[in-house]
């Protein structure tokens, strides 16, 4: 049986091992790892540095890493962004966070999320709610999109872009025309994690990369709110795209995008 409670204290731990080398490696390169992407010192040390500290604390339990891949067993395992956001971290935008998720099968149970220049960090563990801190979170009761801020996922990068853009660019004519603001963050955790708090009322994310998703999606569920795939059922570690989304908007986001995507 999983210790859920222990577990989020390792994974509490974690994150703020990372947060610490974060806001210490004041100077650091930047190297291309594809088309628009790029990875920096700090996120290979954060990531070797937490898979050294979770393969001693749990070695029973595998990882998925962004920038190392996975190791160990497939079927209940960490998932870790160790700088989710690194364009903005790069250019000295303060919008980027460290995730760290459990994953048991298809869904995750426990999560951590700190953001180093937010000063802060949100956790959560199935059935037992969100935090930020010691403050349990809520997540949007809004039920009109007039009322709504959305923030939509960064536009695809590498093969298949520019096609996969296009539904990008679709989504946004529509939810522009509808809600009261849309916004980039650069940060699936940010845009997750503030789905959870009630600051954003959705977050649109047209991937699921596990090491992006996966704790956010586990802090929106327990705050209240609502997390699916493309289609509108709910979002696993398999599905295609990412939709947070407060409980009273559900249907109207997952229309609004069935009419661009479908």
């Amino acid at each position: 049986m999983t210790d859920h409670a222990a577990l989020l204290s390792v994974a509490r731990e974690a994150v703020a091992k990372a947060t610490g080398i974060i806001r210490s490696m004041t100077s650091f390169s930047v190297a291309a790892k594809g088309d628009r992407d790029m990875v920096t010192d700090v996120d290979l040390a954060v990531e070797d540095a937490v898979r050294e500290f979770l393969a001693r604390e749990t070695p029973e339990i595998g990882i998925l890493g962004e920038e190392r891949g996975h190791e160990g067993n497939e079927d209940l395992w960490w998932a870790l962004d160790p700088v989710d956001g690194t364009a903005n971290f790069a250019r000295g935008i303060p919008l980027c966070g460290v995730s760290l998720g459990l994953v048991d099968g298809l869904n995750s149970t426990v999560a951590a999320i700190s953001l180093p220049f937010l000063d802060v960090t949100y956790t959560a563990v199935a059935g037992q709610g969100a935090y930020a801190g010691e403050e349990r979170l809520t997540a949007s009761k809004a039920t009109k999109l007039s009322d709504a801020i959305v923030s939509i996922g960064d536009f695809a990068v590498g093969e298949g872009a520019e096609v996969k853009n296009r539904v990008r660019m679709a989504l946004l004519a529509e939810l522009g025309g509808r809600v009261q603001r849309v916004r980039f963050l650069g940060s699936a955790a940010i845009d997750l994690a503030w789905v959870a708090d009630g600051k954003l009322d959705a977050s649109v994310i047209l991937a699921n990369k596990p090491w992006d998703t996966m704790a956010g999606v586990l802090l929106v569920r327990e705050a209240g709110g609502a997390v699916v795939d493309l289609d509108g059922g709910e979002h696993t570690v398999r599905s295609a795209a990412t939709i947070a989304v407060g409980a009273g908007l559900r249907d109207e986001i997952v229309a609004s995008i069935a009419r661009v995507a479908g």
